[in-house]
């Protein structure tokens, strides 16, 4: 009858231990990072709260049953998640414990000397021996120092090692991995990005009320944003009159870095931004407003300045919507903006060129209920017309006027706008770091050969042999160039 054995049970401290070494092992780190990817597809998917407001809206509206269930999972912020966080965070917890246990091993093994010379070298690789003349033991040696190879002399041989590079990118490119998790750690909590569309001649101050969109990291606020008011003086752009494509975009702006500060000029390109101490400023894209006067059917002014369009092609041809809740009734334009006029039998009207050489304004004139008093969040680049009666449609060149019953609309001219994308990310230098590190890590990692080479001097026997740590190829060769330097020497 065989005796059973009762284990003791783990106790707090050993169930920790085991936890953890579970937690920092290779493989759990492998399995939390292809977690961590397939986690974030669904915010490649999905649009998020955060990026696409009006989109999340439009989740809510077809399907509010569907939405409320996806948003109690987060799935329009994915990535402010608890569950996408705690994967980071182990993510991070298991690379940390562990990359930096191995890398004080390795530190210790590249400071060491080689292993001693084995006993059998002749069970090692491309093994040859040979009668020698008693000067081969000298000559190995100053070839190996000469190729930078690790030396131990013991017993009357040789030891060398060479190749410690290949575990050392690997570390470094485990380590780099770290330290983009940590610069991105930083962005996402002290992090902020907003934008805003900027019409020439207005200003913008950075306080949360004058972005179109804005989003905050985990612990910024809006006591963080750097106070700074940028005006736009002027915007160049330059394109190939060819190839309709840009060349140039050129912004001119007066900086104050906080109120009662100096005026500085100063000029923003695309690759070259306005750095405002740890927030940048970019010059993102650029599109047309034009500049209408609408009155009511008594003459009174009711909306009179630019209207930002959002361009749709690469020539610019760009829509918007003019919205008058002031008249009575409400008015509203569904329209297009042409900047070179053209148009065809398939395509209708659209513009052949980004300058302004032939601008026109395309217009279908709405009255009724615009909605705005709904509590719905509305595109400023589209009206909807569900509740509204159609007026009329309308072309417009510059400076020419739609009359109708309710009243009526003038193109008065046009304003390039800008917009501006204002980022602080305080981790980005680190994750650059990082991903520097992590290339040349994985070069070294991938072109470099661990190998030991053996000499030995038995009477006037001479034994050499080699050993190449994963099969790494190259070391015959190098084995063959030594022993040509010997017996050569040894002649």
């Amino acid at each position: 009858m065989s005796e059973q054995t009762d284990l003791p049970e783990l106790g707090i401290v050993s169930l920790f231990r085991f936890a953890w070494r579970q937690l920092t092992s290779m493989r759990t780190a492998l399995m939390l990072l292809l977690l961590l990817a397939v986690a974030s597809v669904p915010g490649s998917l999905i649009p998020q709260r955060t990026q696409s407001p009006m989109a999340v809206q439009d989740y809510f509206t077809k399907d509010p049953g569907l939405a409320k269930l996806m948003d109690r999972f987060f799935l329009f912020d994915v990535y402010g998640s608890p569950w996408f966080s705690a994967v980071y965070i182990l993510l991070f917890i298991s690379l940390i414990g562990c990359v930096l246990p191995r890398s004080f091993e390795h530190l210790r093994a590249a400071r060491a000397f080689p292993p001693k010379t084995p006993q059998n070298l002749e069970r090692m690789e491309f093994f040859q021996s040979w009668e020698g003349t008693g000067t081969e033991m000298a000559c190995a040696k100053q070839w190996l120092e000469e190729r930078r190879f690790r030396i131990r002399e013991a017993d009357g041989s040789i030891s060398a090692e060479k190749g410690y590079l290949r575990e050392t990118g690997n570390l470094f490119f485990h380590l780099a991995l770290i330290l983009i998790l940590v610069g991105v750690s930083l962005g996402a909590l002290f992090g902020m990005r907003g934008e805003a569309i900027v019409n020439v001649g207005e200003r913008f101050t950075n306080t949360p009320t004058t972005y179109d969109s804005l989003s905050y990291g985990k612990l910024f606020g809006d006591r963080s944003l750097s106070p700074f008011m940028l005006t736009v003086d002027g915007f160049v752009a330059k394109y190939n009159p060819v190839t309709n494509a840009p060349e140039d975009y050129t912004l001119k702006a007066t900086v104050t870095a906080k109120p009662g500060a100096p005026k500085v000029r100063r000029t923003i390109k695309v690759n070259s931004p306005l750095t405002m101490g740890s927030t940048n400023v970019y010059l993102q894209a650029n599109g047309y407003s034009p500049i209408v006067t609408v009155r009511d059917k008594s003459g009174v002014i009711v909306l009179q300045g630019p209207i930002p369009f959002l361009p749709q092609d690469a020539n610019l041809t760009s829509i918007g919507a003019i919205k008058v809740p002031d008249s009575e009734p409400q008015l509203g334009f569904v329209a297009s903006f042409l900047p070179t006029a053209a148009r065809d039998k398939i395509r209708g009207g659209f513009s052949s060129f980004p300058e302004a050489l032939d601008p026109k304004l395309l217009l279908s004139a709405w009255k009724g209920d615009l909605g705005l008093d709904r509590g719905i969040p509305q595109s400023v680049y589209r009206i909807d017309t569900s509740k509204m009666e159609k007026i009329g449609l309308k072309s417009l060149n510059l400076g020419e006027t739609f009359t109708f019953a309710e009243g009526s609309i003038t193109f008065d001219g046009i304003a390039p706008w800008v917009n501006l994308q204002v980022v602080r990310d305080p981790g980005k230098l680190y994750a650059l770091l990082g991903g520097i590190l992590a290339i040349l890590g994985l070069l070294g990692s991938l072109f470099t050969r661990h190998r030991r080479i053996w000499i030995r001097q038995r009477d006037r026997l001479i034994e050499v042999a080699g050993l190449a740590k994963n099969g790494a190829p190259g070391l015959e060769n190098e084995i063959n160039i030594l022993l040509a330097a010997l017996k050569k020497d040894g002649k």
